[in-house]
């Protein structure tokens, strides 16, 4: 079976032969994931390295926090991917995604102001839940369109918290 998963503005084609993993042409071998039941740990065991992920599904992507760190994937298998090709809107820009809230919490701080331009990768908003502090970051490039929240301002999960524009608009 053949995926798609977008990080940010990368696409990763994984393909799954029986019980091998082939992550963009390379073979990634036969990886060990223990789930921990109950919860939405798992442990995984690649090439000797093991990784934790705490994984949520909501309805468009993987919320995903790989040893600490917050990945958000889009994962489509390709007859999805065909059929999404298919009946998208060509040539409409998309532009970056807003930055939500990936669990209830506190606003710490924001890093960034309306008209910064942003890297992917670099935190946005520092916002605490369940006593950690958590960096949210940019997915991609772009300009901050607006920022929606102040320090102190506590949030829902799935809040918008950031809203970017493309950085060529």
């Amino acid at each position: 079976m053949l995926y798609h998963v977008t990080i940010g503005t990368r696409v990763i084609v994984v393909e799954l032969q029986g019980d091998r993993v082939i992550v963009d042409g390379v073979d990634a071998g036969v990886p060990d994931l223990a789930v921990m039941p109950g919860t939405h740990v798992r442990h995984l065991l690649l090439d000797g390295r093991s990784v934790t992920v705490v994984a949520h599904r909501d309805a468009d992507a993987w919320n995903l926090h790989v040893d600490g760190w917050p990945v958000r994937a889009e994962v489509v298998d390709e007859r999805t991917r065909a059929i999404h090709a298919m009946t998208s809107r060509a040539g409409v820009p998309q532009g970056p995604r807003p930055v939500r809230a990936p669990m209830p919490g506190m606003i710490v701080r924001t890093e960034v102001s309306a008209g910064d331009r942003v890297r992917a990768g670099q935190g946005v908003v520092v916002m605490e839940a369940m006593k950690m502090e958590n960096e949210l970051k940019a997915e991609a490039d772009g300009i901050v369109a607006r920022v929606l929240i102040e320090p102190g301002q506590a949030v829902e999960k799935g809040a918008i918290l950031v809203e970017f524009q493309a950085a060529d608009a």
